[in-house]
C-alpha cells in the first residue's frame, strides 16, 4: 500500500490589493492600492508569518511569486527548518530571479524562529536593549494645498516628503509654513546633479534632514559629484538594492535605506547593516507600503539602525493583522510575544 508522507513543512500564501487612505504618489506613479502577498509556513506545530508587497517598476506581480511557490512548492515542503540562515540561502537557490518571494518567505522563517525560541525577534538581533528611531510619516505628492491637509491631518514628528515636481522648492516651502517637524525628503530618483544641488542648498535652512536618491539609480558619477557638495546628508535606496552594493555606495552616499522586500528579507538585511557600519555610513530601514506583518519586520531592526521608514499600516485604510501601535510621537511599539508578535487576521490565520 502506497503511503503518501506528510509534508515537512506546510506553506500557505493570501494575496491581497491593499487600499490606501489617500491616492499614493511618487515621482514614478500615482496608485490607490498596494497589492501585497501574504506567506505562512507551519513546522513543529508553529506558525511563521512574512510578507511581500508587488511594486510594478520592479516587475515582480503577486501573481508571479504565487507561480512561483506553486511551481516548487515540493521543495519547501521537503525542507527541515532549523535557523533562518540555512532557511534564507535555500530561498535564495529556489528563488534566484524573485527576491520579494524570498524575503517574504525570509520573514515567516525569522517569524517561526522567534516562536520556537519563545523571544520577540529583536531580541535575537545586536544592541537589543537600545532604543531605536522615530518612524516618518510619508506625505505623497498632490497639489500644494493637498500635501498641507495630508500633513495638518496627521500631526507628526518626522514627515518624510515624496518630490520631483516643477514645484519641489515651493512644496517644501510651503510646507514649513505649517509645521515645525523634521522633514525628510525622497526625488525617487527625479533630479539631475545641478538641480539637486540648487534645491538642496534651499533645504539646508528649511530644517531638512537628508535628501533620499536624488539623481538616477546608475548616476554614480553625479552621486559623488553631490556627495562632495552637498550641505545635507544623501541616502541611497534604489542605488541599494542588494548586499553587493552597499560597498559601491561608500563615497557616494552618507548613508543607505534598506527595503527587506528588495534586499530579500530580514537576514541579508542584518549583513547588509553591519556592512554599512564598517564602512561609517548611516543606516535607514524603509516601507514599500507594507502591512502590520512586513512593518513588524522592520520595527525590530530599530535597535539597530539611525532612521526607519515603517509607515504603511498608518497609509492604509485596511490592514491584514494587528500587533504594532504607532505613538503620537513617532515611535512604533512591537508586542513583546515570540517572533514578530503579529496576529494575522486572515482567512486561513492559524
Amino acid at each position: 500500500i502506497h503511503q503518501q508522507q506528510r509534508p515537512l513543512m506546510q506553506v500557505g500564501y493570501q494575496p491581497y490589493n491593499l487600499q490606501f487612505r489617500h491616492p499614493f504618489r511618487i515621482s514614478k506613479g500615482v496608485k490607490t492600492h498596494q497589492p501585497t502577498l501574504i506567506v505562512w509556513i507551519e513546522q513543529f506545530g508553529l506558525t511563521g508569518y512574512g510578507e511581500a508587497p508587488a511594486i510594478n517598476y520592479y516587475n515582480i506581480t503577486v501573481e508571479q511569486m504565487m507561480a512561483d511557490i506553486e511551481r516548487k512548492m515540493p521543495a519547501l515542503q521537503k525542507f527541515a527548518f532549523t535557523e533562518p540562515d540555512r532557511w534564507w540561502h535555500f530561498l535564495h537557490h529556489l528563488f534566484p530571479a524573485n527576491p520579494f518571494l524570498v524575503c517574504a518567505l525570509d520573514i515567516a522563517g525569522w517569524d517561526l524562529y522567534g516562536k520556537l525560541c519563545k523571544q520577540p525577534l529583536y531580541k535575537l538581533f545586536p544592541q537589543s536593549g537600545k532604543q531605536g528611531p522615530l518612524c516618518d510619516f510619508t506625505i505623497g505628492i498632490d497639489s500644494i494645498p493637498v500635501m498641507v491637509e495630508k500633513m495638518k491631518a496627521q500631526p507628526w514628528p518626522i514627515y518624510k516628503i515624496k518630490l520631483g515636481t516643477d514645484e519641489d522648492v515651493q512644496i517644501i516651502q510651503e510646507l514649513r509654513r505649517h509645521t515645525a517637524s523634521v522633514f525628510r525628503i525622497d526625488a525617487n530618483a527625479a533630479w539631475t546633479a545641478e538641480d539637486a544641488l540648487e534645491k538642496i542648498n534651499v533645504f539646508k535652512d528649511l530644517n531638512v534632514e537628508f535628501v533620499e536618491q536624488p539623481l538616477a539609480k546608475d548616476d554614480w558619477e553625479g552621486s559623488r559629484w553631490l556627495y562632495e557638495r552637498s550641505p545635507l546628508s544623501i541616502i541611497a535606496d534604489e542605488s541599494c538594492v542588494f548586499e553587493n552594493d552597499v560597498q559601491k555606495c561608500k563615497d557616494h552616499f552618507h548613508g543607505i535605506n534598506i527595503k527587506l522586500t528588495k534586499c530579500s528579507g530580514i537576514t541579508p538585511a542584518l549583513r547588509m547593516i553591519e556592512a554599512a557600519r564598517k564602512l561609517h555610513m548611516k543606516v535607514m530601514v524603509g516601507s514599500m507600503n507594507e502591512s502590520t506583518i512586513g512593518s513588524a519586520a522592520i520595527a525590530h531592526l530599530l535597535p539597530q539602525i539611525d532612521y526607519v521608514d515603517a509607515d504603511g499600516p498608518l497609509l492604509l485604510q485596511e490592514d491584514v493583522a494587528t500587533g504594532l501601535d504607532y505613538t503620537p510621537d513617532g515611535r512604533i511599539i512591537t508586542t513583546p510575544s515570540a517572533g514578530l508578535g503579529v496576529t494575522y487576521k486572515g482567512l486561513f490565520a492559524k
